[in-house]
């Protein structure tokens, strides 16, 4: 078999818009392992939100989380690679995004960090609901950032940003990405995210890769925005979801069908 390993983004590949798995996708991933490909889940979403989606899949399936900060094997606590956020740096994207007055995010591996309120319908607040509590994410809204940033060091895999204002939003991550110290990407219009230098998908990918003793010709990398094309240029096949940003498809091998039409499994069906 020629591909040994498919790589699959989470929100707008393998879940559809109502954040489920379809049962065609679940069966195609299911279907791929038993015929001995490994399956990765490689999102930017935290460690214990992944988990979750993972257990629905039925499978063993390494997790890539925080878009590449974090990789480890999905049923034991073996950590393959972390990447965190330094302490001074953590402070000095909190300086500059309260500037702006933004909705700012800093992730754990299993905890959000929030310098305001967490909204009623916030991703995680209706993600929990159907969770126990110790698979919960945790929510976590500091009165001080300031004093929460100087007792917690080396937590933080990443911050996002929100904001509905694009040109805030475009200003501020100019004035971020102009200290050169970091990565960024979108996951979508409304936000973007910050990773230490040299954290992408793609190089998470690599190192999964080279953990398995993968090479490059024998992936498959699946996804849908910005934070997605690092692997896609990466993989030896990288497939773009047909709701995917053009800018995606452009670099894509393969353009499957939407995350809405279960293209994931469809691009498994036909490649595997």
């Amino acid at each position: 078999m020629k591909y040994k390993l498919i790589c699959v983004d989470m929100d707008g590949t393998v879940l559809d818009d109502d954040k489920k798995i379809s049962e065609e996708n679940i069966s195609a991933m299911k279907r791929a392992s038993e015929a001995g490909v490994k399956i990765a889940i490689c999102t930017g979403r935290l460690f214990a939100s992944a988990l979750a989606y993972s257990d629905m899949l039925g499978i063993k399936a390494p997790l890539i989380a925080s878009n590449g900060g974090y990789i480890r094997e999905k049923d034991n606590d073996n950590v393959i690679y972390e990447c965190y956020l330094k302490n001074e740096d953590a402070k000095d994207i909190y300086t500059i995004v309260e500037k702006y007055d933004v909705t700012m995010f800093f992730n754990t591996y299993n905890t959000v960090i929030s310098n305001k309120k967490f909204e009623e319908n916030y991703t995680y607040n209706k993600f929990n609901e159907e969770l126990p509590e110790e698979k919960r994410v945790k929510l976590l809204q500091p009165n001080s950032m300031e004093e929460f940033l100087s007792k917690n060091t080396g937590e933080i895999l990443k911050c996002i940003c929100v904001e509905k204002d694009i040109d805030k939003l475009t200003l501020l991550r100019h004035e971020i990405e102009k200290l050169n110290r970091f990565d960024v990407v979108s996951s979508n219009k409304f936000n973007f995210e910050v990773m230490p230098k040299g954290v992408t998908k793609g190089r998470a990918v690599e190192m999964l890769a080279n953990f398995y003793g993968i090479s490059r010709e024998e992936i498959i990398c699946i996804g849908d925005n910005e934070n997605d094309l690092s692997m896609i240029e990466y993989a030896g096949l990288g497939i773009a979801m047909g709701n995917a940003e053009d800018k995606v498809k452009l670099v894509a091998g393969y353009v499957t069908d939407t995350n809405n039409n279960s293209g994931v499994a469809k691009a498994i069906n036909k490649f595997i």
